[in-house]
């Protein structure tokens, strides 16, 4: 089985980083991966591509040494197990209510005793029965891990009984959906967030484990890393595509060209 590089990472108490891919081009999960990345954010919450798709994306990463952190919707119990079997080495659990919740996701991804997870061990996780079942399974235990997120003001005063639910491996904000659920939309820079993240913060380093959020600079990932953030995430190829267009647009645009567009 593919070990995870994040969780070896994280349990020697360094930094990962990951960042997040929305197009669906095998390329650049590829050469992601070789880069050296730690993780890839595949988001399967918010985009419209199948299961069958993301399986690709992860066999197009699985040359390099980046984990697929793959993100279901809320509720999607089957999904993310078969998430797991195409090769995802983390579960990013989206708009987790309370420790309920949570405890049902680790059930889903891990096997017994954890969990209740079902084998089939005939897929790129096992890989496609080249290990014995108890070695798939204790293995498949050790490398997968559970990333719960943290995004409304109900989940915030429960991260404490979220962070200690056996299984939960990293608690994870989510800055845009918690600034809408709170009646902020879009100030992610806001005292209010700032305020969530050390409570995050402190859950986290409560129950012994790590957390982690987006970040949009450097300078904002340093400020998480010196508030004890372990998992950082910045940058996603559908924005830096767009902030080099709009580039583009720039430059040329004194030589006397115009931009049509819908926008």
């Amino acid at each position: 089985m593919r070990p995870s590089r994040i969780k070896a990472k994280l349990q020697r108490g360094e930094p990962a980083l990951v960042t997040t891919l929305h197009l669906i081009d095998p390329s650049l999960f590829e050469m992601t991966s070789l880069m050296g990345f730690d993780g890839i954010w595949m988001d399967m919450e918010h985009h419209t591509y199948s299961l069958e798709t993301g399986a690709g994306l992860m066999r197009a990463a699985r040359v390099g040494s980046a984990d697929i952190i793959a993100r279901p919707a809320k509720g999607e119990f089957m999904r993310m197990q078969r998430m797991l079997e195409a090769g995802a080495q983390g579960i990013m659990y989206p708009r987790c209510d309370d420790a309920r919740e949570a405890a049902e996701v680790v059930g889903w991804a891990k096997f017994a005793p954890q969990g209740r997870r079902g084998c089939d061990a005939a897929n790129p996780d096992a890989p496609y029965l080249f290990m014995p079942v108890a070695d798939y399974v204790a293995e498949a235990n050790r490398q997968t891990f559970v990333m719960i997120q943290i995004e409304s003001p109900e989940a915030l005063e429960r991260a404490d009984e979220i962070a200690a639910v056996e299984g939960v491996d990293i608690l994870f904000l989510g800055p845009g959906d918690y600034s809408i659920l709170s009646g902020f939309p879009g100030q992610m820079n806001d005292e209010r967030t700032r305020q969530a993240k050390l409570k995050v913060a402190e859950a986290a380093r409560r129950a012994g484990k790590n957390w982690g959020c987006p970040v949009g600079s450097p300078e904002q990932a340093k400020e998480l890393m010196e508030m004890g953030a372990r998992l950082i995430c910045y940058q996603a190829d559908i924005v830096m595509i767009k902030t080099g267009l709009e580039q583009i647009q720039r430059e040329m645009a004194p030589l006397g060209f115009t931009f049509g567009g819908g926008v």
